[in-house]
């Protein structure tokens, strides 16, 4: 897996710095679906290691309200305080 990993992070680079738009824009894509997902594995651990939102906030250059909004619902299907 690793490997496979690697592979396609390889792609992706060079996918970034590519002069074609559909190639460029569809890099742009990939990367936000993987922040998003690596958004979301961060913050369920953290909230599992017993974070506040005020603290996962502050790390990720939001506010609390933003980060609990996105997130907070998300979470075993309801809302958390």
């Amino acid at each position: 897996m690793y490997v496979d990993g690697m592979a396609q992070q390889d792609v992706l680079s060079d996918a970034t710095g590519s002069t074609d738009p559909t190639v460029g824009l569809a890099a742009v894509a990939s990367l936000r679906q993987l922040v998003e997902q690596l958004e979301v594995l961060q913050v369920d651990h953290a909230r599992g290691l017993g974070w506040s939102w005020q603290q996962i906030a502050e790390r990720l250059g939001v506010s609390k309200q933003a980060v609990h909004k996105k997130h907070a619902r998300r979470r075993f299907g309801r809302r958390e305080h």
